[in-house]
């Protein structure tokens, strides 16, 4: 799904105010926005029925260059993880 696509689809749902694209697609960017800074801060978000965001760290390590097969080193890195909530499974 694109972002486009996910604007469609919840300017659709019903029971929810008529706003105008870019209005929709300001909320999306914000309700991104914010969900990046709470990941970034607490280092992790839940959201109930759905499931959980997480930091983790990678350890540094070797890995090949595709194209020569020379041997590198990757160094460590964050990453975000996400643990679908059993209710969002089930669905699946």
């Amino acid at each position: 799904m694109t972002k486009a696509e996910l604007i469609n689809e919840v300017l659709k749902t019903k029971g929810l105010p008529e706003m105008s694209k870019k209005a929709t697609g300001e909320v999306v960017d914000a309700v991104f926005a914010t969900l990046s800074k709470a990941i970034k801060k607490e280092r992790r978000f839940v959201y109930p029925g759905f499931g959980t965001f997480s930091v983790r760290k990678r350890k540094a390590r070797k890995g090949r260059n595709p194209r020569t097969g020379e041997e590198i080193k990757i160094g460590a890195s964050k990453t975000v993880t996400f643990k679908p909530a059993p209710q969002f499974k089930k669905v699946l």
